[in-house]
């Protein structure tokens, strides 16, 4: 069953890139689209908003970066989100954070066959690397970014 939960997830992947790579021709002229990523040098020390639509693209700009998915009626996910804002200020430059609204953002969620929030996926060089389910303390979440630093 991982195993074709892991084609599926693989298979959606390739999917989205492709549908980014339409929306990027779509956009010559426009710097920054093509070419290496834009995330590199920028310090961004809060955690960003990520949607459907901007998921692909902002997960392939940041060399590392950690998307938690969370719904805002969940009690571990509101434990957790204060952590991640301070993991992304004191990681400002070398680590981005992300945060995906599952209820607003069904696609992504279900690509990535999410069944229990808050699951945090970490992604190094545009691809997934690691998933770490359920609210952490502050200490093991920051043991498991660093891992891929």
């Amino acid at each position: 069953m991982s195993e074709e939960i892991e084609r599926i997830k693989e298979r959606k992947m390739r999917e989205m890139e492709e549908e980014m790579k339409a929306r990027v021709e779509g956009e010559k002229g426009k710097k920054g689209l093509r070419g290496q990523r834009q995330g590199q040098g920028h310090k961004i020390d809060h955690t960003l908003t990520l949607t459907d639509n901007s998921f692909v693209e902002t997960v392939r700009k940041y060399p590392l970066i950690v998307v938690d998915c969370w719904a805002p009626w969940c009690g571990p996910c509101k434990m957790v989100a204060p952590v991640l804002e301070e993991l992304a200020k004191e990681y400002a430059g070398r680590v981005v954070f992300g945060k995906l609204n599952v209820d607003e953002n069904p696609r992504v969620a279900t690509e990535f066959g999410i069944m229990a929030i808050p699951t945090l996926f970490i992604f190094k060089n545009g691809e997934p690397v690691d998933v770490i389910q359920g609210a952490l303390p502050k200490q093991h979440l920051e043991a498991r970014v660093k891992e891929w630093l």
